[in-house]
């Protein structure tokens, strides 16, 4: 199987690689847009600010390649947000894959949000083998909303959307490379998709 994390200089990607091949499979680093659309499954990392990484998908025409795909694609943490229409964070116009905005959570919370905390509401084969109130790893300050595309929630000052999903796109606000055996089987789904 061919994997492809994307790459654009979004942060991340080393681990993303090492869950990967703890899961016995190699991936690829690419911003080619013909080895992304060869690979079976793509990765969409991102950790860092919307409207830079934005930028730098547009510099590589990559915002024109990503919502083109047909494969499986899972965008991870910011790689998520940007699958979204739009973010608050530097006022971004996102990939416009899931219908929703991102938004910042309150003054009245600590922010971003870090640690472990629990999804519930499991709606896709993505949470397959993955129990209700299982824990994963988050750091954000921004987040999607509820939507017809929640596939898991998540709560910090409000319910919002740990995970969305639609068609052959999945995206998780946590980070499954860092979530210990839940995340590891997450990303085993995601693989096995």
């Amino acid at each position: 199987m061919k994997i492809a994390i994307i790459n654009y200089g979004a942060g991340n990607i080393q681990s993303i690689k090492f869950a990967i091949k703890r899961l016995g499979y190699e991936a690829v680093l690419s911003e080619d847009a013909a080895e992304i659309q060869a690979a079976d499954k793509v990765i969409f990392p991102g950790v860092g600010e919307a409207s830079s990484a934005m930028e730098k998908l547009r510099h590589s025409t990559l915002d024109r390649l990503i919502p083109e795909l047909k494969q499986p694609v899972l965008g991870i943490c910011l790689g998520m947000q940007l699958m979204c229409n739009a973010s608050e964070e530097g006022h971004t116009k996102g990939l416009g894959i899931f219908d929703v905005d991102v938004v910042r959570f309150s003054d009245r919370v600590k922010v971003p949000q870090i640690g472990w905390n629990e999804i519930t509401n499991l709606r896709s084969p993505l949470f397959d083998a993955i129990p209700e109130k299982a824990h994963i790893y988050l750091v954000h300050s921004f987040y999607a909303p509820l939507c017809a595309e929640t596939i898991a929630a998540s709560e910090y000052e409000l319910t919002y959307s740990a995970a969305l999903g639609k068609d052959n796109f999945y995206g998780t606000q946590f980070h499954p490379e860092k979530s210990s055996g839940t995340g590891a089987q997450i990303l085993k789904n995601f693989l096995d998709l």
